[in-house]
């Protein structure tokens, strides 16, 4: 079999197997670039059962580009909240503004104009240059990057850069060039429901006699990946002042985990320290200087793990006995108001057990 047999091979086989297992999604059967561009976003970093409603319900609220490029940025955190990742939205914010101030609304029809949008990297650009335009790029996510080592065995890291470079290569070689569009769809699909990443179904596989790893005894061995590096651990202690049915946050303005988004009063230790330690902390009594209050409880530490770093929080609820200018540094809202604040999900759960 010739180098052009095998590619026709494997993309036919793809494609007739994409044909009777893929999945029915909101975002399928659409050319609208912008509807794509939303949902590679969102699945970059959550699975399809999990962000299917997250997908519909941004979109209910910014069903056009124009429509996103005119909102503000908060509100657009706000409904972006509970994904993470936050700077995705916040490019995507700025990549609408720059479609309508550049190309008046119109998403661009080329390759090398979508990839040089804010947030949009080469395998976001390929899925849209190829789902919208039929342009013929090659798609590569995670699941294809499993389903090419193993069916060619490639045995070198697939954090190296010449592994990148030789996936790249083949997937390129790969690709059906009359329908660019199926063929990405359905070799990321294929790599999502049958090449997954443990105890793939091999036996019903199409490619079954075809993969080096198979055939090889390395489908458990293959993808290389690096160890990961250990995460790092911080602790933060929350404030949560409550008085009269409302409570004070402040904006986080440094360029760290969940910039720009709304938060109470904190500040960050290197350990974990007791509630005693805690109030004798400079920092807490910076944070409390001359208000007057009443601790009424301190949470349990909730453990919040990032990509990586891992948050270990404690919140505690002060009961404010009289307000003072001290406060005046944080921003003043209703329990009822809070919700119009874009969170982190971390705050989102230590609040939905607190009593209405």
């Amino acid at each position: 079999m010739n180098q052009f047999q095998e590619s026709t091979f494997i993309s036919n086989n793809l494609i007739n197997w994409y044909s009777t297992n893929k999945r029915q999604l909101p975002w399928r059967d659409t050319t609208d670039p912008y509807v794509i561009w939303i949902s590679e976003i969102i699945l970059q970093q959550t699975r399809v059962l999990q962000g299917t409603d997250y997908f519909l319900r941004f979109i209910k609220r910014f069903p056009d580009i124009s429509t996103l490029a005119n909102s503000s940025e908060e509100e657009v955190l706000n409904h972006w909240q509970g994904l993470g990742y936050y700077s995705r939205a916040r490019n995507l914010h700025a990549a609408s503004q720059q479609i309508m101030k550049i190309y008046r609304g119109q998403f661009p029809n080329q390759y090398e104009l979508i990839v040089a949008l804010p947030g949009i990297g080469p395998y976001t650009a390929a899925a849209i240059a190829s789902f919208a335009f039929q342009l013929p790029f090659a798609v590569l996510d995670g699941n294809v990057f499993r389903f090419l080592t193993r069916f060619f065995g490639i045995n070198t890291s697939i954090d190296e850069t010449k592994t990148r470079k030789q996936v790249t290569e083949l997937a390129t070689l790969l690709l059906n060039r009359d329908h660019p569009d199926i063929h990405n769809q359905a070799i990321m699909e294929f790599g999502a429901l049958q090449c997954v990443p443990s105890s793939p179904n091999c036996m019903f596989c199409p490619f079954e006699n075809a993969c080096f790893a198979n055939t090889h005894h390395l489908v458990t061995q293959l993808p290389i990946k690096k160890k990961k590096a250990q995460p790092q651990h911080r602790y933060f202690y929350y404030i949560y002042f409550v008085h009269n049915n409302s409570t004070y946050v402040q904006k986080r303005t440094t360029k760290d985990i969940w910039y720009n988004l709304y938060e109470f009063p904190l500040f960050e230790s290197k350990e974990l320290l007791s509630t005693e330690q805690i109030m004798q902390q400079d920092s807490f009594k910076n944070i409390t200087n001359s208000i007057s209050f009443t601790l009424q409880s301190v949470s349990p530490v909730i453990k919040h793990v990032l990509s990586h770093q891992i948050i270990h929080a404690i919140f505690l609820t002060l009961n404010i006995t009289k307000s003072n200018e001290t406060l005046n540094r944080f921003i003043h809202t209703s329990f009822d108001e809070l919700s119009r604040f874009p969170i982190s999900r971390l705050t989102e759960k230590f609040l939905q057990n607190q009593p209405t």
